[in-house]
């Protein structure tokens, strides 16, 4: 809503001019204003009615009671009372503002009307409902006089007024206003519109809470199509940054469709509501992805994303600052540069090729076998009347053959949480006890598989997408009733979205190909860079991570950076391997698996078909967000916290320890100036350009871990990758044992290169092959996944 202010500026443009000390106070008070809302988002109530306070006195002292100025004080008071369910208190203010704008403005000023909408809602939620309708009617009739009835306002107000009718019951009434506001939204400015989607949105609301489902189906529908095509168009203009917002937004109608596909049985809205998960799942990563490729392509927009490298390096220095010594101004500067350049490589390519096409389920159908299906997992805000307590996952499962996908509603999150909460850091007992069938894997199968058991025959290739905490979970390892596991009884191949079905690469040849392996890797010692590489400036020495006690154990390739001797067997087994099948290795042990090696990967041409990384490897969970089930705290317990373990950004929370790197993770600096610091994180990795790389093999810690983003998955080392172009990644979900990690990548290399099989088949041999040996132990032969 426009502030009193604006309308104060346009009404006394002489006042303003002529009283310059009095033009100072106002923009002081705005600015109070502002910073007090601002808390308020926040959530620092108690400090934004302190700011406010100040903004009040100054009003007072140089405006009077009775002006826009304080008037606009008043609204700002009214609101955080409101957001903090203190009607009373929030009616006095908000009366006062009415009497304000009443007394200066005129009972028919849009500024007045605007003040009986907010009353409007006020009252409802006291449940004074006449004098709420009465708000109402008056502000509508004010802005049809006053702008007519096809302006923003008149038909936002009908919403209102809409909304209040069913909210009372009243659904007649109701529909009318929503049908009103339709037809002058689809006369004004078509069906693209976003507030045309807002309006049959809400119609469609109405009728599910009617009971009328048949009428609300084809709304969702038309709903989808018109949100894709809009997403569509702003992925044109804006960057990542901007586009999450909207993301958010989409979600939620996501849901919403979800969800009434889950409380009305209707089977019309679940192809929609596939549809719309092959769109939105990923969105963001996949826009990412394809506005660099197509930015290689173009001489102009290649050079911009040139600089955007160089900006964002620099600004992953200036992230791993601690707070309290980091340039705060020189932050806001470059994330404003980054965001500038972002903004115009998007515009740039926009017309270079297609924007993100829409696929249908039919699409992905069309690509399976008989023996074949496609698993969409999903989670959802669960919503009943437009309330929601609780987040629910569901399963669409699409056959060959069959004449639309099912859809297969499953748990609430809590359920699956509660399976999965730790105390602390997760043990190895804890995994064994997860997997096992008389323990909590039996739950899991009951709570995961079993719903989705009965439309799959057995030997079934499955083509999987996770979703939310599912992410955290190696299904293949889920036990069946029958002795098995969903891996012995199903191929299963996870992907980011079944989307990526429709183009899926063949594998690569042998020939020309090359390999890059780091392992071995001396974490004490001064790194060994060639001549002519590009060293970092003395300023870049980044400050990164806590300094870990020696409590570890040293056989896990995680926390404590200790010297890890089967990384040097298990690469150099695998070099050997890939010598004999025509690949060209290239080994990094010791002193020269440096940093700087790694991020030469990809500029001298192509990257290498094969990185294999076999290293200690971090992740720290957001530490704003409430406790993360199945991580417990963070990779390493510290008191004395580094910027990135607190880091807003989950990329700067990742990454991969690399020669040298105990020196700077204890100290802030590396062992030599000019050096890369040695400690590799995700944020780095996914402005490198690996798009010829098959297969990264993460053989550390820890590395499939990331904060979980709604449809967006999982943001770390994982993203890093896709982003950077790599086709197949190897992770790991917890903190693996040295000797068996080397052991499974020893067995999938055989299985891969000399049996030719391709790489899902060679990673599901290899954890079918370990489980046979470690039987029982989950912990030993469960921890790795791959995801294309």
């Amino acid at each position: 809503m426009r502030t009193i202010l604006l309308a104060a500026l346009c009404l006394a443009p002489c006042f303003l001019f002529s009283q310059t000390v009095d033009a100072v106070a106002l923009r002081r008070v705005d600015s109070l204003i502002r910073v007090s809302r601002a808390l308020t988002g926040k959530g620092e109530f108690d400090k934004a009615f302190i700011v406010n306070a100040a903004a009040e006195k100054l009003a007072l002292e140089k405006f009077g009671p009775e002006s826009p100025a304080y008037g606009n004080c008043c609204f700002n008071r009214g609101k955080v009372n409101f957001i903090n369910r203190n009607y009373p208190e929030a009616q006095k203010w908000f009366l006062e503002v009415k009497a304000i704008r009443e007394k200066t403005l005129g009972k028919e000023h849009l500024d007045y009307a605007k003040s009986l909408v907010i009353l409007g809602g006020l009252f409802q939620n006291m449940d004074a409902y006449e004098q709420a309708e009465l708000f109402l009617l008056n502000a509508k009739a004010i802005y049809e006089k006053r702008l007519g009835k096809e302006h923003a306002d008149y038909t936002a107000t009908l919403n209102s007024l809409a909304s209040f009718y069913k909210y009372m019951g009243d659904y007649k009434k109701a529909e009318l206003l929503y049908l009103e506001a339709i037809a002058i939204h689809e006369k004004t400015s078509g069906k693209e519109d976003l507030d045309y989607s807002k309006d049959l949105h809400n119609l469609a609301i109405l009728y599910e809470e009617m009971g009328l489902f048949e009428k609300a189906e084809p709304l969702y529908t038309e709903l989808s199509q018109i949100d894709q095509s809009s997403l569509r168009t702003i992925a044109r203009e804006f960057p990542e940054q901007e586009l999450n917002y909207f993301m958010g937004l989409f979600y939620h109608k996501q849901s919403e469709s979800l969800s009434f596909a889950q409380r009305s049985g209707s089977k019309k809205v679940v192809p929609t509501c596939f549809d719309n998960i092959l769109f939105y799942k990923g969105f963001l990563l996949h826009s990412s992805v394809q506005t660099k490729q197509l930015a290689l392509s173009d001489p102009d927009a290649a050079e911009n994303l040139t600089q955007l490298k160089t900006y964002k390096n620099r600004l992953a220095y200036l992230y791993a600052q601690p707070i309290t010594d980091r340039d705060s101004i020189a932050v806001e500067e470059l994330e404003a540069q980054v965001f500038n350049l972002e903004e115009e490589i998007v515009r740039t390519v926009a017309g270079m090729g297609q924007d993100i096409q829409p696929v249908k389920w039919q699409e992905v159908q069309a690509t399976l076998r008989p023996s074949e299906a496609a698993v969409e997992f999903v989670s959802y805000f669960f919503y009943h009347k437009e309330q929601t307590d609780s987040i629910m996952y569901a399963a669409l499962v699409l056959l060959p053959g069959a004449e639309q996908p099912q859809f297969i509603p499953l748990f609430e999150e809590k359920q699956l949480a509660a399976l999965l909460q730790t105390e602390g850091k997760p043990q190895p007992s804890f995994y064994n006890v997860l997997y096992a069938a008389d323990k909590k894997g039996s739950l899991l199968y009951e709570l995961i598989w079993k719903p989705i058991a009965a439309t799959l025959p057995e030997s079934t290739t499955v083509y999987c997408s996770p979703s939310d905490l599912l992410h955290r979970m190696n299904l293949g390892a889920i036990p069946t009733p029958d002795g098995k596991t969903l891996g012995d009884k199903y191929r299963l191949t996870m992907l980011g979205s079944t989307r990526q079905l429709i183009a899926l690469v063949e594998s690569a040849s042998n020939e020309n190909a090359t390999a890059q392996l780091y392992g071995g890797i001396q974490y004490n010692t001064t790194p060994i860079v060639a001549t002519n590489t590009e060293t970092r400036p003395n300023e870049m020495a980044a400050q990164r991570g806590p300094n870990w006690g020696e409590e570890n154990d040293p056989a896990l390739r995680g926390d404590n950076w200790k010297h890890l001797p089967w990384t040097d067997v298990e690469v150099t087994t695998a070099a050997e391997i890939m010598k004999g099948k025509d690949i060209a290795p290239t080994l990094k042990k010791g002193a020269e698996a440096t940093e700087e090696s790694f991020k030469m990967a990809g500029t001298n041409g192509t990257s290498p078909r094969i990185l294999h990384i076999a290293t200690h490897g971090f992740f720290f969970p957001d530490p704003v967000r409430a406790a993360d089930p199945l991580i417990g705290n963070p990779s390493s317990q510290t008191n004395d916290e580094k910027t990135f373990q607190v880091s807003e950004n989950p990329m700067i929370r990742s990454g991969l320890v690399l020669a040298g790197g105990n020196h700077a993770w204890k100290t802030g600096k590396p062992l030599r100036p000019g050096l890369e610091d040695g400690i590799l994180t995700a944020y780095e990795i996914s402005q490198m350009n690996l798009s010829n790389t098959e297969l990264v093999v993460l053989s550390a810690c820890e590395t499939g871990l990331g904060d979980l983003v709604g449809n967006e998955g999982v943001y770390g080392l994982q993203r890093a990758f896709k982003i950077a172009g790599a086709k197949y990644l190897i992770m790991s979900l917890w903190q693996v044992p040295d000797f068996q990690t080397q052991v499974f990548m020893t067995a999938f290399y055989k299985h891969w290169l000399e049996r030719r099989m391709t790489v899902p088949e060679a990673f599901r041999a290899t954890q079918a092959e370990l489980r046979a040996k470690y039987s029982g132990e989950a912990f030993k032969w469960a921890g790795f996944v791959l995801v294309e």
